[in-house]
């Protein structure tokens, strides 16, 4: 099995494949990996610590919240709007690995990422933290689903949410 690509008479380009001895003539797709990323930075206070001066590690799912908010706030859109709206976000799971320790004054950068545009009630946060060096110090995911408030159901994504996050899935 090859593979090479060539240039068509129109100008577009082709890949061709070689496989059991037949060439197979294919159009060359360019891949764009789409998703919504944001940055938000936070500094460690005294009381987030613990004896020995590092964050206590139950602090790392608010430093995730923060992350959430902050970054659905950049999108223009904020999650009090949305509780105005009648729908709320409860987290229905939580992962956390530590990689290292955060420590009292630290300025940590926490970085936010929707990898998947929602179809359905869930999405899922992909969550990093950062030292001042850049190091990474925890990776999480949380799961959180699109609830109506009064009724408790399942729904899906706002409306109004969704035209904010859509530009960064552009297929």
């Amino acid at each position: 099995m090859f593979a090479k690509s060539n240039n068509t008479a129109n100008g577009s380009k082709e890949r061709s494949i070689c496989v059991d001895k037949q060439t197979i003539d294919l159009p060359l797709v360019t891949i764009i990996v789409t998703m919504f990323e944001s940055t938000h930075e936070v500094r460690v206070r005294y009381a987030e610590t613990d004896q020995m001066n590092i964050v206590y590690y139950g602090n790392y799912a608010q430093y995730f919240e923060v992350g959430r908010v902050e970054s659905i706030r950049q999108l223009g859109f904020t999650y009090k709007t949305m509780e105005a709206m009648g729908v709320i976000m409860p987290v229905v799971e939580l992962h956390t690995k530590f990689v290292r320790p955060a420590h009292y004054d630290d300025m940590l950068t926490i970085k936010t990422t929707v990898k998947e545009l929602p179809v359905d009630h869930r999405i899922e946060f992909f969550q990093e933290v950062f030292n001042e060096a850049g190091k990474l110090l925890t990776t999480g995911k949380v799961v959180l689903y699109f609830i109506k408030a009064k009724t408790r159901e399942k729904t899906t994504m706002p409306d109004e949410l969704r035209r904010k996050l859509e530009p960064y899935f552009i297929q």
